[in-house]
């Protein structure tokens, strides 16, 4: 799912599902990307730096940020860089290896992580959800005036797809993309996410993100926007963001 979201030089690893492990549905994507197979996820397992970090976290917890890190080691093997910890940064994101920049993402039944070589791209994010609508009162919280209106035009036109939670996501997307290039934080009224439409195929698009706030300079160049891809799919919706260095 995650790969259709992304271009060609990134290495997806996804797997679907439920919160046993050994339980888990897990499979093999194509055309340049990877999956994990149910005996590695099986015997994933944590450096013991990574394991220290869980050790008093609940089982789903462990569970998931183990099998995400499965996936992170598997895409740095597809990309030539040795397996390697994968420990919490600056405000938990990723420290990833020197030469690769990426962005990992988890939820129930499903976990993904996606890595390129830094010099083909400046930075990237990735999130997924499950495709409902978010608790009361939470989209007010995460979302300006002028989106609430496009999502219900979008509702009218597409109501099938939950809308509210798509845009979550797709601001969980922007942070991840924006987080490396600017070691800031960046709120949820800070950026003004629209969404577009396919006009063919299965539900998804392409998102454009106007930072509301002085962009990171990549390259030399002062970004004022980025740009996206989305997805709903097997009960859920995905985003991406992906920041070219020109």
């Amino acid at each position: 799912m995650i790969e259709e979201l992304l271009p060609d030089p990134v290495v997806a690893v996804e797997a679907y599902g439920t919160d046993e492990r050994d339980d888990a549905g897990l499979y093999s994507v194509d055309a340049g990307h990877a999956g994990l197979y149910p005996e590695e996820a099986g015997h994933a397992g944590l450096y013991p730096e990574e394991a220290a970090l869980v050790a008093h976290a609940v089982p789903k917890r462990r569970r998931e940020f183990t099998l995400v890190r499965a996936c992170a080691r598997r895409a740095m093997e597809k990309l030539g860089v040795p397996p390697q910890p994968l420990l919490p940064g600056e405000r938990g994101a990723p420290r990833w290896p020197a030469g690769l920049t990426g962005s990992m993402t988890h939820c129930d039944g499903y976990c993904a992580a996606a890595l390129v070589r830094a010099a083909d791209l400046a930075s990237l994010g990735i999130d997924a959800e499950p495709h409902g609508p978010l608790p009361e009162g939470v989209l007010e919280s995460v979302s300006l005036p002028g989106e609430r209106v496009r999502l219900r035009e979008l509702a009218g036109q597409h109501p099938a797809v939950h809308w509210d939670r798509l845009l979550f996501s797709a601001k969980e997307s922007v942070y991840k993309a924006w987080f490396p290039l600017t070691g800031k934080w960046l709120d949820f009224s800070e950026a003004d996410i629209a969404i577009h439409v396919d006009p063919e195929g299965a539900p998804g698009g392409t998102l454009r993100a106007e930072l509301l706030v002085p962009g990171p300079l990549v390259g030399g160049v002062r970004r004022g926007a980025f740009e996206g891809r989305w997805t709903v799919q097997d009960g859920l919706v995905a985003t991406s963001v992906t920041v070219p260095h020109a």
